[in-house]
């Protein structure tokens, strides 16, 4: 275009063969000239944007909520697909067919008299237009609530109250009919037998299993600040089925399905209907059905339980559960995401941590002489029938024959990898004597000398020694 108006130019100035420096100037001149008003025109652009350089907008407005600080790293969410089959063993109502699509309104097609009068028929009927999808919606939560309220009076039919409840019926713990539930919470930290106490307290029936509800924070330790803050407004939304205002928690859910898949009873309704897992809408009124309410976590320390434990309203039962550190780290060496984390990897943080633990125990155990309680894994495991009787009896809950059926599968033989609950209890507290080289055995020691003699564990003197001796000691508080 600018090479044809140029020559144009040339021709009319009629100019001589013999000047051909004089036509190239005057040529540049007029390009010049033209390009001038091309870009005052903004006719540039499509010069400068072809297929592989997306044209230019200006910036928009702001997203609020992008904006926001939060104290978690932010996470893509990954769309969560949604399986086309009940579970295996499921019997829960099955959600109702989808709708025909309303016809689309650009193709052209009239609507008929007749199908406009059954239309607003149908819209009288139903309340109004627009909401028939949340109807849907809701008469799905509504069948799954209904179920789910069978089950439990199946379960609890009969069921013993423990004496300290003062419970007449279950509807005294449960929250929908105004109740307390039964809150237990275990604190600890990664591979410290919280896993199989889990499973424990979930044996028991009526339960709902709140299962790492701190697993969006990532591998540290919640000790203080903002992060302490936010941690314990999680947990308190969580034992009270209050799932608003736990956005980050719920988002994080359908890209990591193990926050949920701990909790059997919850789990199996998301197998069956994903799309509802993470919907507050949902899991409020749901987790508001059991009376028990279990609750464990591997990252908050226990200075931070006061708050809770002060919370009459919540009446809470808190057990620190504790284990020997060399153990801690030579189960740690198996998880991949362990290893160049610090609160994770390093056993002098491990070892402070027993020790914070320890010297808030003693002030909470006077504080809270009812409510707090504090236990050896290793004790655990070696005597894990009667300790399991002790323990219900703390948090309240009845030795029911299903937790002596668990116990009767899972603590006889070690079956699985390592995260499966079947253990021999006798012998995988302390097999981290044969697994542990003494080198690894007497770093670990060096730094953590102070937490194993409070906590009553027995210090290794060398490798003969470590091969053929009892780590775990006698332990009493003062």
């Amino acid at each position: 275009m600018i090479l044809e108006a140029g020559m144009k130019i040339l021709r009319r100035a009629e100019l001589p063969r013999k000047q051909p420096g004089r036509a190239l100037l005057l040529f540049l001149a007029c390009s010049s000239v033209l390009l001038f008003f091309l870009n005052q025109s903004h006719l540039a652009t499509p010069f400068r944007t072809g297929p592989r350089s997306p044209p230019r907008f200006e910036a928009g407005p702001v997203d609020a909520h992008a904006a926001v600080s939060t104290t978690y790293a932010q996470r893509r969410i990954q769309d969560y697909q949604s399986p086309e089959y009940t579970a295996p063993g499921d019997t829960a109502p099955h959600p109702p067919q989808p709708q025909n699509a309303p016809p689309n309104e650009e193709s052209g097609k009239e609507e008929t008299p007749e199908k406009e009068e059954e239309e607003e028929e149908g819209e009288e009927e139903g309340g109004g237009g627009g909401g028939g999808g949340e109807n849907s919606t809701e008469s799905l939560i509504s069948a799954i609530l209904d179920e789910q309220r069978q089950r439990l009076r199946q379960d609890m039919e009969n069921y013993a109250f423990h004496p300290k409840l003062k419970a007449k019926s279950v509807k005294d713990l449960v929250l929908e009919e105004g109740g307390r539930p039964v809150r237990s919470l275990v604190i600890t930290t990664w591979r410290s037998g919280s896993t199989f106490i889990g499973d424990v307290l979930q044996s028991h029936p009526g339960t709902y299993y709140h299962y790492e509800p701190l697993l969006d924070f990532g591998i540290n330790q919640v000790r203080h600040g903002k992060e302490a803050a936010q941690a314990i407004h999680n947990l308190k939304h969580l034992l009270t089925c209050d799932y608003s205002g736990m956005e980050h928690y719920l988002d994080y859910g359908p890209d990591h399905p193990w926050l949920f898949a701990h909790n059997e009873v919850l789990w199996s309704r998301c197998q069956a209907y994903p799309d509802l897992c993470w919907r507050p809408e949902f899991l409020s009124p749901f987790c508001s059905l059991f009376p028990f309410q279990s609750l464990k976590t591997v990252r908050l320390r226990l200075n931070l339980t006061q708050e809770l434990l002060q919370d009459k309203k919540l009446g809470v039962q808190v057990l620190l559960l504790v284990r020997d550190p060399r153990g801690t780290m030579q189960s740690r060496r198996h998880r991949d995401w362990c290893p160049g984390e610090p609160d994770c990897d390093d056993p002098a943080r491990l070892c402070s941590d027993l020790v914070s633990d320890y010297n808030t125990a003693l002030v909470l155990r006077r504080r809270f002489p009812h409510s707090f309680r504090a236990v050896r894994y290793e004790d655990l495991s070696f005597d894990a029938y009667n300790m399991t009787k002790e323990l219900f009896n703390f948090f309240h809950l009845n030795y029911h024959p299903r937790v002596q059926s668990f116990l009767d599968t899972h603590t006889k033989e070690t079956i699985g990898g390592v995260s499966s609950t079947f253990r021999d209890s006798k012998t995988a507290p302390i097999h981290w004597k044969k697994d542990l080289e003494w080198e690894e055995v007497e770093r670990i020691q060096r730094v953590c000398h102070k937490a194993l003699k409070l906590w009553g564990y027995v210090v290794a003197k060398n490798e003969e020694h470590l091969r053929a001796f009892m780590p775990v000691g006698l332990f009493r508080f003062p």
